[in-house]
């Protein structure tokens, strides 16, 4: 199975936003990553429930979204109806982590966790059993353009280790600073989808992701062979 990419909207042109999305499909993107931010759990706000649902119509590739909120539980209804594939939640959000998966699995999205930086991944074990994604953040959550954290490597390469050890249907996906010379690090330590905002957005749309897409794929057939 090839790498998948996901362009996150957060570094697209929002004034037009409706043309970057189409444009990032039409390149070949598997999906379109969401950032979803409260003002709280991290600073900065970002797009709603409204945002999402004005772009639905645009595309039919997969809305990956993260939700960077206090009370995730709160939102999941809204960004179901919103028309999202797949919401992932963080483990240190204010939350009954069991029952919030539960409930988006209901609201017929797949679910799935989020790790930040400094989360040890044995917090996500109780969890991978029902989950589809695990996203493992290889920077601080809140915002873009910030560079990978290379100390999160080692979480990635436990992660990929334990999913396939134990035959789980998780993919894994990673998210900051994703760009052409980090993608192929992120490839190699196993992971199945990459983020990347800034270096696939604004310009050069196709151009940026076809070469993060070639040099992820060469890591992770060279790390294959070794």
């Amino acid at each position: 199975m090839r790498i998948k990419i996901a362009p996150s909207i957060l570094s697209a042109r929002f004034d037009r936003l409706a043309d970057q999305v189409k444009e990032a499909a039409e390149a070949g993107a598997d999906m379109l990553h969401i950032d979803i931010m409260d003002g709280h759990f991290v600073p900065n706000l970002t797009m709603g429930p409204a945002l999402v649902k004005s772009i639905r119509p645009l595309t039919k590739i997969p809305f990956d979204a993260h939700l960077m909120v206090t009370h995730p539980q709160n939102f999941v209804e809204a960004f179901a109806d919103a028309g999202v594939d797949d919401l992932t939640v963080h483990v240190e959000s204010d939350h009954d982590v069991p029952a919030t998966l539960n409930a988006i699995r209901d609201a017929g999205v797949h679910p799935g966790i989020v790790l930040n930086p400094a989360t040890p991944f044995d917090r996500a074990v109780p969890y991978l059993g029902d989950v589809s994604l695990l996203l493992v953040m290889t920077v601080h959550p809140g915002f873009a353009g910030q560079a990978f954290r290379a100390d999160v490597v080692p979480k990635l390469r436990e992660a990929r280790a334990y999913i396939d050890r134990e035959r789980l249907d998780v993919e894994l996906e990673v998210d900051g600073g994703i760009k052409i010379d980090t993608a192929p690090i992120a490839a190699e330590a196993g992971a199945d989808i990459l983020v990347s905002g800034s270096g696939i957005f604004p310009d050069r749309i196709r151009e940026n992701l076809e070469a993060l897409r070639a040099a992820a794929e060469k890591a992770r057939s060279r790390s294959k062979r070794v």
